[in-house]
């Protein structure tokens, strides 16, 4: 299930990126020739009108084959090569900005559908096989003191529970109108060493204007940070870490045990890592064809095809070593 829903991440986010490209060019009235879910072999493909749609057997990415971009068909009245420079640029950016559309919009409907967690005293999920489920603790109960601290929100339910790694506390909680107490042993967060019993809080769902504000803000901070991210990369002052495929399906997975909010929200800033990775000036990426661009509107002039065909062909190459490097990394990290 963790690969499917992973499949489902992959597809849709190639599907809104190629779409992207595709939507722009063919309102440029750039002919597409084929629009390509997918690499390698075709599984199903099926022509409509002048473009071919095909589903490929490796879900790794995705292409619009637009005429006038390469082979024998430079001449295409119709081809990318022969648009002015803005709708070609503005093709080429339109899958990013197709993926941060996406990202705000996921954003915008976890919000109003699903809610934000509530500040509340008040338990919303209770994991199965921690030790609240074997205690008999249930959603619904409202927390009312814990290892003898009186509590009224969430956060300050949490920081008590956080100081008492491994340790046995009593808990006074009021279901059904009567206070009950429970006794129960945290267990130790072997990441940060915080004392955890398996709950989760009550979610509140938000109105349409404060979920597209929220949505918007909850964009820029993710951009922000991975922004950041990238700059402390480049700079040394941080180690890369990197996941391939593989490891992005090992995220899907612990992300879908935390219910669809966190799949959704993961999916979103998925969309915006690979929406802001594809302007990167890498060789085979949509920002190097970008610098091509603003070259030639420099220049005054293309620079020669065959030339950044080839020089794209490398960039290809390299990162697709790059990705089975990544990919044996991060089987080596999760069998070990």
């Amino acid at each position: 299930m963790t690969i499917i829903l992973a499949l489902i991440v992959f597809s849709i986010l190639i599907i809104v990126h190629e779409g992207g490209h595709f939507l722009a060019a063919k309102r440029a009235g750039i002919k597409v020739e084929e629009f390509a879910v997918g690499m390698g072999p075709a599984i199903w493909q099926k022509k409509k009108g002048e473009t071919v749609y095909s589903l490929r057997a490796f879900p790794l990415g995705g292409y619009n084959r637009m005429a006038g971009m390469e082979g024998p068909d430079l001449d295409d009245p119709r081809g990318f090569n022969r648009q002015p420079l803005f709708k070609r640029m503005t093709v080429i950016a339109a899958g990013s900005g197709m993926n941060f559309l996406l990202a705000i919009l996921i954003f915008v409907f976890v919000f109003m559908v699903i809610g934000i967690p509530a500040d509340i005293n008040v338990i919303g999920r209770v994991e199965p096989g921690m030790p609240a489920a074997q205690a008999g603790l249930r959603p619904g109960d409202k927390v009312l003191e814990v290892a003898g601290t009186p509590v009224s929100t969430w956060r300050e339910m949490v920081q008590v529970i956080y100081r008492h790694p491994d340790e046995k506390i009593t808990m006074i909680i009021e279901r059904e109108g009567r206070q009950q107490q429970i006794t129960l042993t945290t267990i130790k967060d072997p990441q940060t060493g915080y004392g955890m019993v398996g709950i989760g809080p009550s979610w509140q769902r938000q109105g349409l204007w404060t979920s597209i504000n929220l949505g918007l803000r909850q964009a820029y901070e993710v951009t922000r940070l991975i922004i950041l991210s990238l700059l402390e990369i480049i700079t040394g002052r941080a180690a890369p870490e990197v996941v391939g495929p593989v490891g992005i399906i090992q995220m899907v997975g612990q992300a879908a045990a935390y219910g669809l909010a966190n799949v959704l929200n993961f999916m979103a800033v998925l969309s915006l890592d690979l929406g802001l990775i594809n302007l990167l000036p890498i060789p085979a990426l949509d920002g190097s064809r970008l610098v091509f661009l603003v070259l030639e509107g420099l220049r005054g002039r293309p620079i020669s095809a065959e030339k950044e065909n080839l020089i794209h062909l490398i960039g290809f190459a390299l990162l697709m070593g790059l990705l089975i490097l990544i990919t044996y990394q991060d089987l080596i990290r999760i069998f070990s």
